[in-house]
């Protein structure tokens, strides 16, 4: 009975190995492949994330930059380009790798989008001073221009100002310093409600951070703090910002529809200053609001070609000049050539401000005197053929300041530097230009853009200037005339 239940029991456990063994054989089903899919409800390039109903789109673009600049005002790099002389960049390079990250994802409160744009820069290196010079190597850097959160009408983080013109500050091209209105290309902290009303008709209001912007606020100078060797770089006095109270408030109404586009903004700006002097016991002026308005028209194909376009804007402002001469303008710079009445050079300088005040103490203080400015600036755009371009564009701003700002500003250029001739701090600047671009397959593009700008100043005669170490310029008397630039940008761009 024992050899027959140790049969069994051995047949039984040699029959389940033997399962267990075909069992493991037998294949295993794969998991399915999650394929990548075409999201087509936001347009091309937006792909399904994986497991999710998320789209995302990939962008951006890579630039080549050329550059050749005579007379410059400072705005290519270097605090010494104004001089003119061997210190001076004539030429430059810039490469940029711009990268974009677009994600939707449809919701019941509308669209909730996220999208970032970051930008890679190498620039040419920079000189200033002279024995021995001191040379800013041009090194990468990261710049972010749109960082933010879209969700049931409003918008979160950095992106353009909705008191800009959809073309910031190139209607037609040109360079970075066109004035005529303003510019966040770069983006700039903001809080955005928009309201859609229908067949293109909008509505937003902003609260923006305008200190997060390209070149930050403009100045708000105590003229009390002026001194000789800021004065001859259009400096006239201490820039004397206090902390932030208050953002900027923004209102913009747009109408966009298929024969172009009109825009109406509006923009108040807080001014809240610092101290007199150097401790809270001195005091200091009270604030003081300041404000702009901008229009701006786009017309889309004219009867001279199909794709052609003209996009125009004017701009006024007191006590917020940045939306005028832009982000990307400089705000005090200094230009020098020859001259004709036998000085050593002449020079044309020009400072930009929102407001400006005196005083040292509450005792012998002035409040802030707005400052206040207006501009324009427009551009055509003509098609040849599909693979041709041309546009012509030009911008145009003034500045002009108060009788209080203008009697001290004045009586510093006589007491520090000796001004013989007409004293007027208020100045005009234009520019003009033309361009050309050649886009001979689909994403790539070279361009030829010429522009010629010009600084009208009001000062005439002469001054004592104590000279600028860092553009190698003399202690000497110069003749004060108004300046001229030309530059020629040369570009290939590979969007994709």
């Amino acid at each position: 009975m024992k050899l027959v239940k140790s049969l069994l029991l051995g047949s039984a456990a040699g029959l389940i190995a033997v399962g267990g063994a075909q069992a493991a054989d037998l294949p295993v089903k794969a998991k399915a492949v999650e394929y990548v899919k075409i999201c087509s409800l936001y347009g091309a390039g937006f792909y399904y994330m994986p497991g999710t109903d998320t789209c995302i789109k990939f962008g951006g673009y890579l630039r080549a930059d050329n550059w050749y600049q005579g007379g410059d005002y400072g705005f290519r790099q270097g605090a010494n380009q104004g001089s003119n002389n061997r210190l001076t960049n004539y030429w430059g390079a810039r490469a940029r790798m711009d990268f974009t990250v677009d994600t939707r994802t449809a919701t019941e409160y509308g669209v909730l989008r996220t999208y970032a744009d970051m930008v890679f820069t190498w620039d040419t290196t920079t000189v200033s001073g002279s024995s021995p010079s001191i040379f800013s190597t041009g090194s990468a850097s990261l710049g972010l221009y749109h960082a933010f959160i879209q969700f049931a009408g409003f918008t979160f983080g950095r992106t353009v100002s909705i008191f800009d013109a959809p073309w910031q500050s190139y209607p037609a091209g040109g360079p970075d310093t066109l004035p005529g209105g303003s510019n966040h290309v770069t983006g700039v902290n903001q809080v955005t409600y928009t309201a859609d009303f229908g067949q293109g008709v909008t509505a937003s209001v902003a609260l923006q951070d305008e200190t997060t912007s390209a070149g930050g606020e403009t100045n708000l100078w105590n003229l009390s703090g002026a001194t000789a060797a800021n004065m001859v770089q259009g400096i006239y006095g201490n820039n004397n910002w206090g902390g932030t109270r208050a953002p900027d408030v923004v209102g913009q109404v747009r109408v966009d529809q298929a024969w172009g586009l009109a825009q109406f903004s509006v923009v108040g700006h807080n001014l809240h200053p610092a101290y007199y002097g150097a401790t809270e016991l001195t005091g200091h002026p009270g604030d003081k609001w300041g404000w702009a308005v901008q229009g701006a028209l786009s017309i889309k194909n004219i009867p001279t070609g199909a794709g052609d376009s003209i996009n125009l804007q004017a701009v006024y402002t007191d006590g917020a000049s940045r939306y005028n001469f832009q982000s990307l303008f400089p705000q005090s710079f200094f230009m020098y050539s020859g001259s004709g009445i036998g000085a050593y050079q002449s020079l044309g300088i020009a400072g930009i401000a929102d407001g400006v005040f005196t005083g040292t103490s509450a005792a012998n203080g002035s409040s802030i005197e707005t400052v206040k400015t207006w501009g324009f600036r427009g551009g055509y755009t003509h098609n040849w053929n599909p693979n041709w371009a041309s546009s012509i564009y030009g911008g145009y701003g003034a500045v002009q300041y108060g009788s209080n700002g203008k009697a001290t500003i004045c009586a510093n250029m006589v007491g520090l530097l000796g001004l013989t001739g007409n004293c007027n701090p208020d100045f005009n600047f234009g520019v003009i230009g033309v361009n050309t671009v050649w886009t001979p397959v689909k994403g790539l593009a070279f361009t030829a853009d010429l522009s010629y700008s010009r600084l009208d100043q009001k000062y005439s005669g002469t001054i004592a200037s104590p000279g600028f170490a860092n553009g190698a310029k003399p202690a000497a008397v110069y003749e004060m005339k108004d300046q001229d630039s030309l530059a020629l940008l040369l570009r290939a761009q590979r969007n994709f």
